[in-house]
């Protein structure tokens, strides 16, 4: 069968990674990518390109847009590849509901909850999970009274990846960062090292199951997306992202991100859309954008995936295009 998907945020790594991994469906698959700014690479990865408006989410212009293009284009399937269009279509689903598209959207409460790193911790904590301790609000000895004596970490309350995230050594960078982040700030302490994070894509059914997960131990790029990744088999992070599951209800791409310290499993943050690692977990077997297919396009739970092991690493590459005068 044939069908038409758009895919938001097409000149980011996401994006990319989504329509590369369409490709790989037995179905035929008309990629229409969205981004704010134009690039060369909308060649290599989408059939058309469209680009968004510089404008207000919230204005009617926004909004008008998007209805036009989906109705157009006769859209199937819209996945938002990056935060600000998967919070916009969120925000804005009863715009939406008279034209009887389907859109790629976690549940309502867990996209809430994800927003608000502080919230999610305290959920945690009320389901008796282990939360890295925090702080809201205080001044700089009630900080490191409460958490332990520095560094501690000061990091946007709303924000996603590892943007804004700063390391605070003393009582002059706690004043110099909280006077630049205003009120979106939290304090954590700093639990585990870098070199054990984990990234956990799980496919969420809504009723609190979900298929088998994969689980990539990973390094972290600058950006704060996947650097280096290897696949690997992890009871205690599996019966963990089981345990959310059942706390959270995931529904379609889910994505847990978690530091292991010692013995104890931290959860970092949630992404409830598809993550940055998309292509290299497609690329081990484990392709959510053709789940996404099977479940909100065909109505059917996908087959569990078969995974292969290895690992993988990224790496920048140049994609030319040469002007016609050329030749």
């Amino acid at each position: 069968m044939d069908y038409t998907v758009i895919v938001t945020g097409i000149g980011a790594i996401i994006g990319q990674g989504i329509a590369r991994s369409l490709r790989n469906v037995d179905e035929n698959v008309k990629v229409i990518g969205v981004d704010l700014k134009p690039n060369n690479l909308k060649d290599l990865f989408c059939d058309v390109f469209c680009r968004k408006p510089q404008c207000r989410q919230e204005s009617q212009e926004y909004t008008k847009f998007w209805r036009n293009l989906i109705i157009k284009e006769k859209v199937d399937l819209v996945i938002p590849g990056i935060d600000i269009d998967l919070e916009y279509f969120h925000d804005h689903r009863s715009d939406f509901k008279d034209i009887k598209r389907v859109f790629c959207l976690n549940q309502p409460e867990l996209v809430d909850i994800s927003r608000d790193k502080w919230l999610l911790g305290q959920k945690l904590r009320r389901n008796g999970l282990p939360f890295i301790p925090g702080m809201i609000s205080g001044d700089w000895e009630e900080c490191i009274s409460e958490l332990g004596p520095p560094p501690l970490l000061m990091k946007p309350r709303h924000g996603n990846a590892s943007r804004g995230i700063v390391k605070i050594n003393d009582k002059d960078d706690f004043i110099y960062w909280r006077k630049k982040a205003g009120n979106n700030f939290m304090i954590q302490k700093i639990v585990g090292k870098a070199e054990e994070e984990y990234t956990v894509g799980v496919f969420g059914y809504g009723d609190g199951t979900a298929g088998e997960p994969i689980i990539l131990h990973r390094t972290l790029s600058p950006s704060g997306s996947t650097q280096n990744a290897v696949v690997i088999n992890d009871t205690e992070i599996a019966n963990m992202a089981k345990i959310l599951n059942n706390i959270f209800n995931p529904l379609g791409p889910t994505n847990y991100q978690f530091r292991r310290d010692e013995d104890v499993l931290f959860l970092l943050e949630i992404n409830p859309r598809i993550s940055s690692s998309t292509s290299i977990r497609a690329s081990f077997g484990y392709n959510e954008a053709a789940m996404c297919l099977d479940f909100f396009l065909k109505k059917q739970r996908p087959v569990s995936p078969v995974i292969r092991y290895g690992r993988a690493s990224r790496y920048t590459e140049d994609f030319i295009v040469y002007d016609s005068n050329n030749f």
